[in-house]
């Protein structure tokens, strides 16, 4: 079994122990310079550690102390090392106030961060999970997930880890590069899809994204986020991020579409995020909210079902939900989220449901 490295608690120069090794031999600094052929400061500047034993140096060493090359060379780089991990401590002891802003708790029991006690501990886990080298470069990386949560007073450290297992994610995914006009091409399938159950159309699914060059990840919600999806990019393919935070299935559709409707409508290299409680809408929310809902719902004939009743009985619901050839539940969900009926209205019409992937063990 591999026994875990002792690290010393200084950092000790190799000019250490060549002062010794020249005591040892009665030998002065000038004497050790003058066999060398090098100046005295250099020699000197060697034993208080303010130059580095290079490799020609260390040839020196060797041949006028017969200590070996190889010995000054690892004590060099042995110093360096130490000495660049100490003060990397140090910075790591100034930044344990900001794990505050990151909810290490609950990543740690989903398995995106070893679990951890000790502050600095934690802080070197959130610098590997994010992928910078300090917890202050997260918020300008994720500046949309900061500058959100801000206007919706949710935890921006929580959407930013949320995100960025997001992308961990999506990296193993493999796709093609994106297409836009295949991406277009989708979606009269994607539209059919609410009527399947989720092991028919997640193979499906994944496999028509992947082929447009979208990867689909899902990715459990954090407290204090209110997030419902994201799309981001990943060089020269696209991402979708969701929750199934309330497994709704009018509510996963809507999602999906609106995350879609980012992808035709708006510039590439964007991270776009879905917060439930955000409002008003940003304009290009908006305009992926229309699109989602058009895609589900045709807006001309979804007004003219709204023209033609006061009510919503479940006869009719069903009615138009056939016409339109979508579950009932995704006509229900839409009449809550317009205000013409109450929610909890025809509840039972609104499935929820488990993505297949989903409910195998991993984070």
């Amino acid at each position: 079994m591999a026994t875990e490295r002792i690290w010393p608690d200084v950092a000790i120069p190799p000019g250490e122990v060549l002062a010794e090794t020249l005591g040892a031999r009665s030998m002065t600094q000038a004497e050790l310079a003058r066999r060398t052929g090098r100046p005295v400061q250099a020699v000197n500047e060697i034993i208080r550690g303010t130059k580095a034993i290079t490799p020609e140096t260390a040839l020196q060493l060797e041949r006028v102390l017969g200590v070996p090359a190889h010995v000054w060379t690892r004590l060099e780089a042995d110093y360096r090392f130490n000495k660049a991990r100490l003060e990397d401590e140090q910075r790591l002891v100034r930044q344990v106030d900001l794990v505050k802003r990151f909810p290490y708790g609950e990543m740690a029991k989903r398995g995106w961060v070893p679990a951890a006690r000790a502050a600095v501990e934690r802080v070197r886990n959130l610098l590997s999970f994010f992928g910078v080298g300090a917890l202050d470069s997260v918020s300008a990386n994720y500046s949309a997930a900061f500058r959100r949560s801000a206007a919706t007073a949710g935890s921006s450290g929580a959407l930013a880890a949320w995100l960025r297992q997001g992308q961990r994610k999506a990296a193993e995914v493999r796709t093609l590069s994106f297409d836009k006009e295949k991406l277009r091409q989708l979606v009269p399938e994607l539209r059919q899809m609410p009527c399947e159950d989720p092991q028919e159309f997640e193979p499906r699914l994944r496999a028509g994204m992947s082929a447009a060059g979208v990867a689909i990840v899902l990715v459990p919600h954090l407290p204090r986020t209110g997030v419902q999806g994201a799309t981001f990019w990943r060089g020269a393919s696209a991402a979708i991020e969701m929750t199934l935070r309330y497994r709704w299935q009018d509510v996963f559709w809507f999602t999906l579409l609106h995350e879609v409707g980012h992808l035709l409508l708006h510039d590439r290299n964007e991270v776009f995020v879905d917060l439930e409680n955000e409002r008003p809408r940003d304009g290009r929310e908006a305009e992926a909210d229309d699109y989602a809902a058009n895609v589900l719902l045709a807006a001309e004939e979804y007004g003219q079902f709204l023209a033609e009743r006061t009510a919503y009985p479940e006869t009719a619901v069903k009615s138009f939900a056939k016409q339109q050839g979508i579950p009932p539940g995704i006509v229900i969900g839409r009449l809550c989220h317009d205000g013409r009926v109450p929610w909890g209205h025809l509840i039972h019409l609104r499935r929820q449901f488990e993505w297949v992937s989903a409910a195998r063990p991993g984070p």
